[in-house]
């Protein structure tokens, strides 16, 4: 009867059961493993999947429908095939099947560890932290020592304000593998959640050393140098920061990742297989997938970067143009040809591939950002204004937009405006010292009278002068000087500056920096803030695959 039963779950006709029914072994009864796993598994629409991956969910229900009607299928045997058409279901993102599947797998075969760590999986996918850490922990039970498990289960308390427990875990893990970059990063974390910046950088440190392509971390890095006010440390990582945490060595994740033959499988196992720094496996796994999808443009797009990186330019551009063959308005792919015109020194033609991708993606800062410095290195400086003034309200935090819109302003000579736009710029970034740097030189050495203001260039600069002072910033103190017409001690500083920038082997600058020595030794002050009136671009990198 409870085989009839479960039989007519299948097909939508009895009520689900709840998640407490009792579990059968191996060695348990054919109709007690049928009634432990009498949860309704209706097969779902599958019309909207590939049809590949159509193909693979009913050959997997079949199966699963073919054991349930053999009187003598062992529980075990049974148990997988609930479990195998839960992998691909939750694969395909019907998730609340593929969990009908993995309790009723669970149920069947109790000491099977699969079916409780994909139930914490899937849970954790579906953003509920606490159902999650409840199965990751039933796994866990059944494999005390696994490494994966306990790093995420770590970061399932850590997604409920619950550092202690994690940092507990991923301490444990550590002691298993010392060289779990994915622990460490976990542990760093959670140190900086109990506001220990200093743990917090130790660990945090040794994962990026382990992991230089996990560039999420140097966001918690950056937040751990400024709780121990190291802002310039905090800068530099918050201008390396992008996507990508570390992750362990995850058999059974592998598993599910590579379970789909569909265009977006083979897509998520290309990323991640970049995020690894495998760009000729990423590559491989593209093309299988444009095996499966010639058409799909954006599979195109992954293809051409994963080959960019591989240093295979014209490959690159060919699968660029493929896409745009498919999707002419695909910003990503615009984007792309820009950044290989760029560093080839076309930038008249980089010009119009990064305009194509703002334009059909406004908001694309990577773009703007391409265009701007494609604008600025062809002369188009009053072109690039608006641009500027649109990254930063896309994005106030990246200082380096706003170093770039202040520099230009001055280069236009629109000194009042770069006044403006920098007091602005420091109160979204006040330990920003580059910011502080440019205000006081417009303070200083501005050519407009209505902007200088030496008193209050020199109470800025002391801010500047705390540690031991860059070249910039000395040369800096050395014109706040001269325009208090203080010229002795400018002509002081100067010299240092020059000093410290043939010590550094920045031979160029030293002898750049001698018209300023001029000027302070004939008692004159400077009236030009920016030597190099160039804007500092972030530095090329090729477009991101990771992207949407």
């Amino acid at each position: 009867m409870a085989l009839m039963c479960l039989l007519a779950t299948l097909a939508g006709g009895c009520a689900p059961h709840d998640e407490s029914a009792p579990s059968v072994s191996a060695s348990g009864s054919r109709q007690g493993a049928a009634a432990a796993a009498a949860r309704p598994v209706a097969l779902p629409d599958v019309s909207r999947l590939a049809k590949s991956v159509q193909a693979q969910v009913r050959e997997r229900h079949s199966a699963l429908m073919a054991k349930l009607e053999g009187r003598t299928t062992p529980p075990a045997e049974l148990g997988d095939a609930y479990g195998e058409l839960g992998l691909i279901l939750m694969a395909a993102e019907y998730y609340d099947a593929a969990a009908s599947c993995y309790l009723n797998a669970q149920a069947l075969v109790s000491d099977d560890v699969r079916w409780p760590y994909y139930l914490g999986h899937l849970y954790r996918i579906k953003g509920e932290a606490a159902k999650a850490a409840e199965f990751f922990s039933r796994a866990l039970a059944l494999r005390p020592a696994d490494t994966p498990t306990l790093i995420w289960l770590g970061e399932m308390y850590l997604d409920q304000d619950q550092p202690d427990q994690a940092e507990l875990l991923f301490l444990q893990a550590l002691s298993r593998d010392p060289g779990s970059a994915a622990a460490l990063s976990g542990a760093g974390r959670a140190a900086l959640a109990k506001n220990d910046p200093a743990r917090a950088v130790d660990y945090l440190e040794r994962a990026l050393t382990l992991e230089p392509s996990a560039l999420g971390l140097h966001y918690s890095l950056a937040a751990a140098y400024r709780g121990l006010g190291q802002l310039d440390r905090a800068r530099t990582h918050l201008e390396r920061r992008g996507s990508g945490r570390p992750a362990a060595h995850d058999p059974l994740m592998e598993i599910y990742h590579a379970v789909l033959h569909s265009p977006l499988s083979y897509e998520t196992q290309g990323l991640r297989a970049l995020e690894r720094g495998q760009v000729k496996e990423a590559a491989a796994l593209f093309r299988r997938g444009l095996e499966v999808a010639p058409d799909d443009a954006g599979l195109h797009h992954r293809l051409g970067t994963a080959l960019f990186m591989a240093g295979d330019t014209a490959g690159a551009v060919q699968q660029f143009e493929q896409a745009l063959r498919r999707a002419p308005e695909f910003p990503r792919a615009h984007f792309g040809l820009g950044m290989i015109l760029s560093l080839s020194d076309r930038h008249a033609e980089a010009i119009d591939r990064f305009a194509a991708a703002v334009k059909y993606q406004p908001d694309y800062l990577e773009a703007r950002l391409g265009l701007v410095e494609a604008l600025r290195l062809t002369g188009r400086l009053r072109e690039s204004l608006p641009h500027l003034e649109r990254i930063v309200e896309l994005d106030p935090s990246l200082a380096e937009a706003w170093v770039m819109y202040v520099t230009t302003l001055v280069r236009l000579q629109r000194y009042r405006e770069a006044r403006d736009r920098l007091s602005e710029a420091r109160r979204v970034h006040p330990g920003e010292p580059e910011l502080t740097d440019l205000l006081v030189r417009l303070l200083a050495a501005a050519p407009d009278d209505q902007v200088r203001d030496g008193n209050q260039a020199i109470t800025l600069v002391q801010e500047l002068l705390k540690g031991q002072p860059r070249v910039e910033v000395r040369e800096t103190m050395a014109m706040t000087l001269a325009e208090l017409a203080r010229y002795d001690e400018a002509v002081r500083w100067q010299r240092e500056a020059i000093a410290a920038a043939e010590q550094a082997g920045r031979g160029d600058l030293a002898r750049r920096m001698a018209d300023n020595l001029r000027l302070y030794e004939q008692r004159r002050p400077c009236r030009t803030p920016l030597r190099e009136l160039t804007s500092p671009a972030p530095p090329a990198s090729p477009p991101d695959p990771r992207s949407p």
